[in-house]
């Protein structure tokens, strides 16, 4: 029996001074599916029920980048560096072809590894995220900023970061916390120097260039499907429109009654719709 999202061993891979962790399962000839993750996530802030349903015909890794939860090494404070981390790793793995899954921060991480090494991805996922420069992408509100920098994150801040305050996407939030800690040997946090690093990332990634605002998109050719839930707290959801009509071959997804963790509510619809696209 093939390992799961809350079965398969934590491994750890050494490059260039980095012991970089991840896990890898599934199974399949299809090229592997590597997921990039958010603001201070880890192997565990995945939904198994999305990593499950992805690894399918194929083998999914997740990844902690450099100083993040359980990877060794210094915390990078911007997106290009991030970038860097990802394809040392990939190099090392010796994979030559990946799709690439980028949720919030690891979908800026995504399209910078992208542009860096277009040879590398096949197709592109690209989920509550938005293109360098985007729409109110340099600052969260107040009360976000509060709820995403609190030191230990709580069922109650992920409630009102990922969902919406609808009595459907809380309940849909509540189930998506019980499945998120299933696993019984949780990952290492990140530290707070890591989120501090992270947020100096952000805010970088956030600033509005003072001209071609988008035109690094054009470059990114690879079939990329766009997704997001219909009012995202953390990355506006306009960015999703953005992306789509600048990458050259994109298509969108805007999920109703939901926010930043759209692809967590619609876990099953998600996992369809992405492997549609990923087998297309």
């Amino acid at each position: 029996m093939s390992d799961t999202h809350n079965t398969a061993k934590t491994q750890f891979l050494e490059t260039n001074g980095v012991r970089y962790a991840y896990r890898r399962f599934g199974s399949g000839n299809k090229p592997p599916l590597l997921c990039l993750q958010h603001f201070r996530g880890g192997l565990d802030n995945w939904d198994p029920q999305v990593t499950d349903g992805l690894a399918q015909g194929r083998s999914v890794i997740l990844f902690n980048n450099a100083g993040i939860a359980s990877s060794s090494g210094q915390p990078a404070n911007n997106i290009a560096e991030m970038a860097t981390h990802v394809i040392a790793f990939l190099d090392a793995l010796e994979l030559e072809e990946i799709d690439l899954l980028g949720f919030s921060m690891g979908g800026f991480i995504a399209q910078q590894v992208t542009l860096d090494r277009p040879d590398l991805i096949r197709r592109l996922i690209l989920a509550g995220t938005g293109p360098q420069g985007g729409e109110d992408m340099l600052t969260y509100p107040p009360e976000v900023t509060v709820q995403a920098t609190i030191e230990v994150p709580t069922e109650e801040s992920f409630l009102y970061l990922f969902f919406e305050p609808t009595d459907t996407s809380q309940a849909a939030g509540r189930a998506f916390w019980q499945r998120r800690n299933a696993r019984k040997d949780q990952d290492t946090p990140s530290s707070l120097s890591a989120m501090a690093a992270q947020a100096a990332a952000i805010g970088t990634w956030g600033k509005v260039p003072d001209k071609d605002r988008y035109a690094s998109l054009k470059a990114i050719r690879q079939p990329t499907l766009v997704v997001n839930g219909k009012h995202d707290l953390l990355v506006p959801t306009v960015n999703s429109y953005i992306l789509q009509q600048h990458l050259p071959n994109a298509t969108l997804i805007i999920y109703p009654d939901s926010g930043h963790g759209a692809i967590f509510q619609f876990s099953d619809l998600f996992v369809r719709e992405a492997q549609f696209f990923l087998n297309s």
